[in-house]
């Protein structure tokens, strides 16, 4: 039992991949045995993930759970893994929207079998990138995770998907050319790729020297690779101008695919950001935090406005993506600020807590939202198979129950106090109010066009008289219940009660910056 228990982060990250060869060894044809069995394991790391949630020692509030074997010593890379609160918080998000995600897809008849494995590798991809404490190790989970998506998109996702899919791929892609290079020669010059030990190595490389094993200067490698660092990221979030794949890729992706998309992969680029962009370039970090703070302001009236002009219901929920994305950006640049800044006061110190902790929390409650959202979309799509909100109105009439939840998840995501947006947006509000003042008051345009949208989105489709084409939709079945009730629950519980998982999130934020 101490053995398994010792190496239940290797279990929770490889769990899936296991599940996956298990599911395509399933003949074809055998699609609810398929079903039920992707479901069925894909609850397994949940559980093992709720495991590690009730044995984390808060007090200690680092890396937990580690595992290290040795992998590639030639090079200084070794199979490194470990969690804290921001990665078991990031964890717990993927746990639960991905059997969430495939209960969604049992209405999905196409190549059953590929459909989910995919999903399975997907999550493998997604955990094992959260627990990565190597270089190379977090490179190869960033790059595995673009394969099961875009397979998604590409076989199951709508008209445009041959575009959608090659646009995913591409930009995401590009931003890894760069950073595979800056990873290339920090192992190089420093001879390992461990990410904790960099956090000295790395980061206290003598400025003005010249890098060992390279003869570069120090300075100017670090710039031109935080900078690609900044980028790979940047797109993955993504942050205002580098967002233009994510309408694409969500309109086209099926409904499941689009929740994970937006619950947690876009989750890994601020991720990066948290994890390595910040530590391992404080002062370079520092210096562009005013950049950041200003692109996560863009991002939050730019997406605001862009969701406010579409009439495509999943795309509008699409550009919502950026425009909440905007304030976890918000939340980095307020710690990137203060963690390269010396002799930072404690007032200093505190604000980027806060807002730090509600950058992570934010990621969570987008995750929720989000998911909520794209599947209400999906569950009138597929009743209607049109997402043209001109077209709807006066649905509330004949699915009141779908106009309920849909109200609800919408209000989640609205930032409605006593639901969980409105915490997570406070708390980088509230963080950043001292540091970047005019970004932060220029922002409250993107909020209140946050509003503005929500209401459109549900009056158009809720609101107005009845049309006799659609007099005969069926509201939501058991299935989608079982869906959304999860979500709905959350939402309601963290809205409450948020310092369920707040805890966790500002115990890591406190070792790191206190």
């Amino acid at each position: 039992m101490d053995s398994i228990f010792d190496n239940i982060l290797l279990i929770v990250v490889f769990f899936p991949l296991l599940a996956a060869l298990i599911i395509f060894l399933l003949p074809e044809d055998a699609k609810a045995t398929i079903r039920r069995l992707a479901l069925l394991f894909s609850l397994v790391p949940l559980l093992l993930t709720l495991v590690m949630w009730t044995s984390y020692d808060r007090f200690n509030a680092g890396m937990q759970f580690e595992v290290f074997h040795t992998w590639f010593p030639a090079i200084g890379s070794n199979f490194h893994m470990g969690i804290d609160g921001i990665s078991l918080t990031m964890f717990l998000l993927t746990t639960i929207l991905t059997p969430l995600a495939i209960l969604a897809s049992f209405s999905i008849e196409n190549r059953v079998k590929t459909y989910m494995a995919l999903f399975l590798l997907m999550e493998t991809a997604m955990l094992g990138l959260f627990a990565s404490l190597d270089l190379m190790i977090f490179f190869v989970f960033w790059e595995f995770g673009l394969v099961p998506m875009y397979f998604l998109i590409k076989i199951w996702g709508g008209a445009d998907r041959e575009y959608a899919s090659f646009k995913f791929i591409i930009y995401t892609m590009a931003g890894s050319l760069g950073l595979l290079l800056s990873i290339q020669i920090i192992g190089v010059s420093t001879g390992t790729f461990n990410i904790l030990e960099l956090y000295d190595v790395w980061v206290n490389l003598p400025p003005g020297g010249t890098l060992p094993n390279i003869g570069l200067s120090v300075d100017t490698v670090k710039t031109i690779a935080f900078w690609a660092f900044f980028i790979a990221f940047a797109i993955k979030v993504p942050i205002w101008p580098f967002h233009t794949w994510l309408p694409d890729a969500h309109t086209q992706a099926p409904t499941a695919g689009s929740m994970v998309l937006a619950g947690v992969l876009l989750k890994l680029g601020a991720y990066g950001f948290l994890r390595l962009v910040i530590p391992l370039f404080p002062e370079q970090a520092h210096l562009a935090a005013g950049i950041l703070a200003t692109l996560g302001m863009l991002s939050i009236v730019m997406g605001g406005y862009a969701a406010f002009g579409q009439w495509d219901f999943k795309r509008l929920v699409a550009y919502s993506s950026v425009n909440h994305m905007g304030f976890v950006v918000l939340g980095l640049a307020v710690f990137a600020y203060s963690y390269g800044l010396e002799g930072r006061t404690a007032a200093l110190s505190n604000d980027a807590i806060m807002a730090a902790n509600g950058a992570v929390f934010q990621m969570f409650n987008h995750g929720l939202s989000a998911a909520a959202m794209f599947f209400m979309v999906g569950v009138i799509y597929e009743r209607a198979h049109t997402r043209d909100l001109k077209r709807f109105g006066g649905l509330w009439g004949i699915v009141p129950v779908f106009g309920a939840i849909l109200i609800f998840s919408s209000m989640a995501s609205l930032g409605l106090p006593g639901l969980n947006g409105f915490v997570s947006e406070f708390m980088v509000v509230r963080g950043s109010w001292n540091v970047f003042t005019v970004q932060l008051a220029i922002s409250m345009l993107g909020l209140l066009m946050t509003g503005a949208y929500i209401l459109k989105a549900i009056g158009e489709t809720l609101h107005g008289p009845i049309k006799e084409e659609w007099l005969g939709l069926k509201d939501m079945t058991f299935r989608e219940h079982l869906v959304i009730w999860p979500l709905m629950a959350l939402m309601l519980s963290l809205g409450i009660w948020p310092q369920w998982v707040v805890v966790f999130i500002n115990d890591t934020m406190t070792k790191i910056l206190g």
